[in-house]
């Protein structure tokens, strides 16, 4: 980066001014170095240099300042944007939700997704993905299930994560029965759990001491060829004797140790 920063550098003292796609790349080797500061800097070069910032540069470095905590300031950001008079596109606003919802601004999130909604934009799934997810972080678990529940009406395909979110959701407040018939309606509608899937909802079980149960999804997913994590794999192992567990689970653990 600093040998790309001196050679940047170089072109302004030799009267070349950078384009806007110099600047991109730059602001997002900042950012991917995690030198927000000096994204930041560049960015305000650009306005003094009047250099309009394209949507590219704009979700670099929003996404570098949801990166290092900063949502707040990508808020900012994403006001400035329209005083450009540039427009904000769908992967924008996912940035911005995803940065918001994992460092628990949930009510900035929803009043974002609000004007998202006001705006008549054709949302997608990924952004529902990121919502539920906060909600289910912040313990709103009702309000997630209400708006799970509103996708199919939507129009929207649910995937694999919107499930999987759903059932970490579930599970995180100890409903681990409901979690599991989420898990079979997810299969009865075409939608093969993946291997986060099966983990979160065998750990759930377990620490409810539903061995049985666990040792049933556990088959399944042994079955299917996917991993036990070591969170999963260490629960077994202090819960269950080698002598419980299946023939195939115990092959499994063997091979895996």
């Amino acid at each position: 980066m600093d040998e790309a920063l001196k050679v940047f550098n170089m072109m302004l003292e030799s009267g070349c001014l950078p384009s806007v796609f110099s600047y991109s790349i730059l602001i997002h080797g900042f950012c991917m170095s995690k030198r927000i500061d000096e994204a930041t800097s560049l960015y305000r070069e650009m306005s003094n240099n009047i250099i309009i910032p394209n949507v590219v540069t704009h979700n670099t470095l929003t996404g570098g300042l949801c990166q290092v905590k900063r949502p707040h300031v990508a808020l900012e950001l994403l006001r400035k944007m329209l005083e450009f008079g540039q427009h904000p596109d769908l992967q924008t606003y996912a940035i911005l939700l995803d940065g918001l919802c994992k460092y628990q601004r949930l009510t900035l999130a929803l009043s974002l997704f609000q004007e998202m909604e006001d705006k008549r934009w054709d949302l997608n799934i990924v952004i529902y993905n990121i919502l539920i997810d906060g909600m289910c972080n912040a313990g709103k678990l009702p309000a997630a299930i209400d708006l799970f529940n509103s996708l199919p009406n939507k129009r929207l395909q649910l995937d694999v994560w919107t499930y999987y979110i759903m059932i970490k959701g579930l599970c995180k407040e100890g409903l681990v029965n409901e979690a599991c018939e989420l898990l079979e309606q997810m299969n009865g509608n075409g939608c093969s759990p993946n291997d986060f899937t099966y983990n979160t909802i065998i750990k759930g079980l377990m620490r409810h001491k539903e061995t049985s149960k666990a040792m049933k999804y556990l088959q399944m997913m042994v079955d299917k060829g996917f991993s036990v994590d070591a969170t999963t794999a260490a629960m077994f192992v202090y819960l269950l004797n080698a002598d419980q567990l299946d023939k195939t689970v115990q092959e499994y653990f063997q091979k895996s140790a």
